[in-house]
């Protein structure tokens, strides 16, 4: 199982470049997700692993040998597409034996009649049938093996598309947002099965998604990326509770994390209108300005005047087992009617709080849960920049 070494990757398209100089490591073993907005260069840096695109720049290492230019074959590896990408006229059974099928064809067996001869031959030969039910068995598709794909449904054809990767015993798995195309339950279920696949088998796995849901959950480790840079590498705590910048504040977590600019001036916080609070310590050493950041669970609602931080409820989301509401912040925040939630410092809070729409609360929290952000740069002021550029100034 290899380990693989990014080393100033760079991928063009003629004068558009999607890839800068991306530097990163995937040890032996474990699961890591490339975690990004549509278009961030993620999909591709998948195909580069996997040789299916060239690289432009910088090299890719396997265990430390130079693989810019290894065919996909020589790279061991296995593909799970988006669109899973099964052969409609082909049974599960010969889905899932078409790349050991592949492996045994000589040219000659391409000429026609003969071709469909020897796929018979090669899928009766005792070891290329054990694989096949063993795989079927391990993903409960065996049931299934002599149907074709258009009787399956889509969690169905996503565990035949594994099972096309499994057989072949790859020492690497690449997974290329295989479950954007399935409803809300099944991508719950196959999120639990594909950690559990990857538990049983011990073979490295990178992941592509721009849902945070299934990084946070899944990953060991997770990169997160925009328009071609990587802004910060880490566990999914890491990138959860402290967050590189402002990019991945806003980026992970439902609802993301709150950021409010600031003016510091003493122990006391300004934040835009006529809102401003005291605050025991921890801001920035020296700053003027920054962007005050906390997760919508580390905020306490109270009743109005007990908190530090005087708000109106705008919006309530029932969520069952918790509630989340967006609050305007100002003892006069009196105008809740308006439809952009832009402005609103969100609270999420186990069960249902008993504060109605247009209601006045308060708003509290412990200084130890506040990530303090570089007003300029964006970057988290306790971490080390991982951004080959600086992040954009928060824009509020």
């Amino acid at each position: 199982m290899p380990k693989i070494d990014f080393k100033g990757i760079t991928k063009s398209f003629g004068p558009t470049t999607v890839i800068r100089r991306f530097n990163a490591s995937v040890e032996d073993g474990e699961f890591l997700v490339l975690l990004g907005p549509s278009g961030c260069g993620k999909s591709t840096l998948l195909r580069m692993i996997a040789g299916l695109t060239d690289i432009s720049g910088g090299e890719l290492l396997f265990d430390g040998a130079l693989a810019n230019d290894w065919t996909p074959k020589q790279r061991g590896v296995a593909f799970v597409f988006q669109s899973y990408a099964l052969y409609p006229h082909m049974t599960v059974r010969a889905n899932i034996a078409f790349p050991l099928v592949m492996d045994r064809f000589r040219k000659w067996h391409h000429i026609p009649f003969v071709n469909m001869v020897q796929r018979w031959k090669v899928m009766r030969q005792p070891e290329v049938a054990d694989a096949v039910e063993r795989i079927a068995e391990q993903l409960e598709l065996t049931p299934l093996l002599d149907r074709r794909p258009a009787s399956l449904s889509g969690g169905q054809r996503q565990r035949v598309a594994l099972g096309r990767s499994l057989v072949r015993d790859p020492s690497l798995y690449l997974l290329d947002e295989p479950l954007s195309n399935l409803d809300a339950k099944l991508r719950t279920q196959m999120r639990s099965e594909i950690t559990t696949l990857h538990q049983k088998v011990k073979r490295t796995f990178v992941y592509v998604t721009h849902d945070q849901v299934e990084a946070m959950t899944m990953a060991t480790r997770i990169v997160v990326m925009n328009q071609g840079y990587i802004q910060q590498i880490g566990t999914p705590d890491e990138i959860y509770d402290t967050p590189a910048n402002t990019f991945v504040a806003r980026f992970v977590g439902a609802p993301p994390m709150n950021l409010l600019p600031v003016k510091v001036a003493g122990q006391t916080l300004h934040a835009e209108g006529d809102s401003h609070w005291q605050h025991d310590g921890g801001a920035p050493k020296g700053a003027t300005s920054a962007i005050f950041g906390i997760r919508p669970e580390k905020l306490r609602l109270t009743a109005p005047g007990a908190g530090r931080l005087p708000a109106r409820v705008a919006v309530i989301e029932r969520l069952g087992a918790e509630t989340v509401l967006g609050c305007r912040l100002g003892a006069e925040a009196a105008d809740v009617s308006g439809i952009s939630t832009e402005d609103l410092v969100f609270v999420r809070t186990p069960g249902h709080p008993g504060f109605a729409h247009g209601e006045a609360c308060g708003l509290d929290y412990d200084a130890g849960d506040v990530v303090w952000f570089d007003k300029s740069s964006g970057q988290n002021v306790a971490a080390t920049p991982v951004v080959s550029t600086p992040e954009p100034a928060f824009e509020g």
